[in-house]
């Protein structure tokens, strides 16, 4: 076993969970071996051409990577090791929410505006074929562009923004990814709407925070009135030109909102998710083209966040 590769007893509490065939009823290369390299190469940033011998040919661990990504394979495994860590009580359902801009390289522009082949679903009756979810989050009709690809443009170049929300041990629950240049309040909704993790017995998977912590960026109103329907309690601070605005406007302006500056101080928790997702070489930079395959190398980072945490 070699450094940072996955221990045996993060081996354990995955393999189950692992697809036990092949394409056409064929056999997987050895999970393990590949799965490894994998980590290799989002813990290094290396190219794929580059992986050391000792996980077999490059192509495979890159596809085994790519249909993953595309599936939904990497967040089924997430979402797994996320229910067994709610069903033993050790999640804290203080989320806090916040980005992080991401330096794509120039190797991440240039994809094809045509749409990637479309991948075989696991568990399709005869055989049909179809774009998984995952392949499509973020991907307009038509599939291609810069914008469709999460690629924006900034005075340093192409930029890929990660909005996240972190549980109170600084571990991602939800991602969602955007052009560099896309605002964080307008995407509060989308990452809420993305928690969802599996009850390991009868239920619905659970989807609602105790408290949601985030900073002035997601102050709007439209984000407070989403908040107050779906009941959920929220510590976010008011911006100046708003609390002025409410001033001038009187009795008209409604009250001010509540702000607990104590339970505040717990937001660090999302930053310092994104410091533990921006130790993995591959997810501090995006190298990948597609959209899609980017997420799944952001996905598997959390997933090894939370194996090891």
């Amino acid at each position: 076993m070699g450094r940072g590769d996955l221990t045996n007893a993060e081996w354990d509490r995955l393999e189950s969970f692992l697809p036990r065939g092949g394409a056409r009823g064929g056999r997987w290369s050895d999970h393990r071996r590949v799965i490894n390299g994998v980590l290799y190469r989002v813990r290094t940033g290396v190219q794929w051409r580059d992986l050391p011998e000792r996980f077999g040919p490059w192509e495979t661990v890159y596809k085994r990577h790519r249909r993953w990504s595309a599936d939904g394979t990497w967040a089924m495994l997430l979402s797994k090791v996320q229910a067994a860590e709610d069903h033993a009580g050790r999640i804290d359902w203080d989320v806090s929410v916040d980005s992080t801009a991401v330096r794509a390289h120039q190797h991440a522009a240039g994809a094809r505006k045509a749409p990637p082949a479309a991948v075989v679903q696991r568990g399709q009756p005869g055989g049909r074929t179809r774009r998984s979810g995952a392949a499509e989050t973020g991907r307009p009709a038509g599939g291609g562009g810069q914008i469709g690809e999460c690629l924006g443009r900034s005075r340093g170049g192409f930029t890929t923004k990660i909005h996240l929300a972190a549980e109170g041990r600084c571990r991602p629950l939800a991602l969602v990814l955007t052009p560099g240049h896309y605002g964080d309040g307008p995407q509060l909704e989308r990452v809420l709407e993305q928690i969802s993790v599996p009850r390991t017995g009868v239920g619905r998977p659970r989807s609602r925070p105790d408290h949601v912590l985030a900073d002035k960026a997601y102050t709007s109103r439209s984000n407070r009135r989403y908040l107050r329907r779906r009941g959920i309690r929220h510590t976010i601070p008011e911006r100046l030109d708003q609390q002025t605005h409410r001033r001038n406007r009187g009795s008209r302006g409604g009250r001010p909102t509540g702000f607990d500056s104590e339970h505040y101080k717990k937001r660090n928790t999302v930053e310092r998710a994104i410091n533990r997702l921006k130790g993995f070489r591959a997810v501090a930079t995006r190298y990948e083209k597609r959209a899609y395959i980017y997420l799944g190398t952001v996905t598997l980072a959390a997933l090894l966040i939370w194996l090891r945490t």
